[in-house]
C-alpha cells in the first residue's frame, strides 16, 4: 500500500492488497475492532471471510443493518438458500457450519411459519414470574459460589458465568436431575468444541426426553408451557425451540463474563454496585456477545447499500461494528439503549428482558458475597474465545477473600470421558438439586 495513501491500514492478519478480511485467528480475537475500522473504508458492507473457505458479507454500517434486519421480504432466514454450501463451495466440515446450517427452529425460519414459532416462544417466555427469574438466579449463584467462596480464587468465566445460565434454564425448563445433567453436558460440549457431535446427540436426546416427560406429566415450567400453547407444535418443532432457546444460554455467559470484565478492570464501575446498571449497558454497547451474525440470504438478485448481491449469497450483521457507528455517538452520550445487541426487526431475541435480569441478578449478588473480589492477572494478560460469531472472553482469573459457604458444598463429580454417550447420574445439575434440598 502506498506509504501516502489515506486508506487506512489493514490490522495484522488482513490482506493487504484487496481479497477478503479473515475474521478468525488470534489477531482478530485480540483486537476485532481494529478489523471493523478498517472494513468501513469498504463502506456499509464489507467482504469477509468467516473460516477458510467461507465468504460472506458483513454489514457494518447502523443504518444499512437495520435495513438488513426489518427488510423480512428481500432477506431470508432460511439456510437451505446458501449458495455457496448447495454448490459446494463451503466446505462441510468447517467450524461455522453447524452454526449457520439450517435447522427447524424459529431462527431460521420466514413468513408464517416463523410467525407461529416465534410466537409459541415469546409467550412462553413472557409466562416467566420476574420474582421467580431473580429468586433461580440467585440460587443458582450462591449454589456456585459455595463451590470456590472458600479457595479465594476462581476463574469467573469457566466458574461462574458460563454455568449460571445453563442451570437457570435448567431450572425454568423443569429439567429433571437426569435429563439436566445430560443438557449440561451436551450444550457445554458443542460450543466447547470438544466432541461437538456427540455432545450434540446427547444434548438433543436429552431435550427429546423432556417434551415426552412434560407431554405426559406437564407442570409450571418452560417446556410445558411451549407444548400447551396454541401454535400445537409437534414433540420435533418443541425439542427444536427449546434447544434454541438453550442455546442463547452461551451469549449470555459470554454477556456475563464481558460486564464483569469491566466492572474489575475500569475504575469507574469498580465494586460500586449502583453502577452494575451502567456497565450492562456499556457492555452491549461495546462488547455485544454476539459480535457477528443474524445470517440472511437475498430472496433475488438485489442492490443493497450500493452493492450487487446474488440471491443465496451469505450476508451477516456486525452488531459490533454498527454500535461504534459514527452516526450513534449521540444516542451513546444520552444513555439510549439503541444498540443492536439484542438484534432489531422480526428475528430479534425473544428473551432480552430475561437476560438482562438474570446478568444483574448474578453480578450483584456475586459482588455482595465477595465485596473485595480483584483481578488476579494483568488484564493485558486475558484472551478472548476465537472465531467470528462470540464475543467472549476463554477466562478470567480472579481473588478475593475466602467464603465459608452457607450450606454444606456438594462432593465434586467423578472425572468422565469426554465421549461418553451419557453423563454420570452425579452430575452438576444432580449436585445443584442436591443442594437446593439441605
Amino acid at each position: 500500500m502506498d506509504a501516502h495513501s489515506s486508506a487506512p491500514v489493514p490490522p495484522p492478519g488482513c490482506p493487504a492488497h484487496g481479497g477478503r478480511v479473515p475474521l478468525y485467528g488470534a489477531e482478530f480475537a485480540a483486537n476485532p475492532q481494529s478489523y471493523y475500522d478498517y472494513l468501513r473504508h469498504y463502506g456499509p458492507t464489507a467482504p469477509v471471510e468467516l473460516a477458510p473457505g467461507v465468504n460472506a458479507t458483513l454489514v457494518t454500517e447502523y443504518s444499512a443493518a437495520l435495513q438488513l434486519l426489518q427488510d423480512s421480504a428481500t432477506f431470508r432466514k432460511d439456510g437451505r438458500r446458501w449458495r455457496e454450501l448447495n454448490e459446494g463451495v463451503v466446505p462441510m466440515d468447517s467450524p461455522v457450519v453447524p452454526i449457520l446450517m439450517h435447522r427447524p427452529n424459529a431462527m431460521f425460519a420466514d413468513g408464517a411459519e416463523h410467525l407461529r414459532l416465534r410466537q409459541a416462544i415469546t409467550d412462553t417466555m413472557a409466562r416467566i414470574d420476574s420474582r421467580r427469574l431473580s429468586r433461580v438466579t440467585q440460587q443458582v449463584s450462591d449454589f456456585l459460589i459455595a463451590q470456590f467462596g472458600y479457595r479465594g480464587s476462581v476463574d469467573l468465566v469457566g466458574g461462574y458465568a458460563r454455568q449460571l445460565p445453563l442451570f437457570v434454564f435448567n431450572e425454568l425448563f423443569g429439567c429433571p436431575a437426569d435429563i439436566g445433567d445430560r443438557v449440561l453436558f451436551g450444550i457445554t460440549g458443542m460450543f466447547d468444541g470438544i466432541n461437538a457431535e456427540q455432545a450434540a446427540e446427547v444434548l438433543y436426546g436429552a431435550v427429546g426426553e423432556l417434551v415426552a416427560l412434560k407431554r405426559s406429566r406437564p407442570g409450571e415450567d418452560v417446556a410445558s408451557w411451549l407444548m400447551q400453547h396454541q401454535a400445537r407444535l409437534t414433540d420435533e418443532e418443541a425439542v427444536h425451540q427449546l434447544a434454541l432457546l438453550l442455546a442463547g444460554t452461551d451469549p449470555e455467559g459470554n454477556f456475563i463474563g464481558s460486564t464483569l470484565h469491566r466492572l474489575l478492570t475500569h475504575d469507574a464501575y469498580a465494586h460500586q454496585g449502583g453502577l452494575i446498571d451502567e456497565a450492562i449497558d456499556d457492555t452491549l454497547w461495546e462488547n455485544p456477545p454476539f459480535a457477528n451474525l443474524a445470517p440472511h440470504y437475498p430472496a433475488m438478485d438485489t442492490e443493497f447499500a450500493g452493492e450487487q448481491f446474488k440471491a443465496g449469497d451469505l450476508m451477516l450483521v456486525s452488531f459490533a461494528a454498527a454500535n461504534r457507528s459514527p452516526i450513534l455517538a449521540g444516542e451513546r452520550q444520552v444513555g439510549s439503549r439503541a444498540h443492536l445487541a439484542w438484534s432489531a426487526g422480526p428475528h430479534a431475541c425473544p428473551s432480552k428482558d430475561s437476560a438482562r435480569q438474570i446478568a444483574m441478578t448474578a453480578i450483584e449478588n456475586l459482588f455482595n458475597k465477595l465485596p473485595d473480589i480483584e483481578l488476579a492477572v494483568p488484564e493485558a494478560s486475558l484472551s478472548w474465545r476465537p472465531g467470528p460469531f462470540n464475543r467472549g472472553l476463554v477466562a478470567l482469573p480472579t481473588r478475593f477473600s475466602p467464603v465459608e459457604p452457607a450450606r454444606p458444598v456438594p462432593a465434586a463429580a467423578p472425572a468422565r470421558p469426554v465421549a461418553a454417550k451419557t453423563p454420570e447420574k452425579t452430575g452438576r445439575w444432580s449436585q445443584f438439586l442436591n443442594w437446593l434440598s439441605k
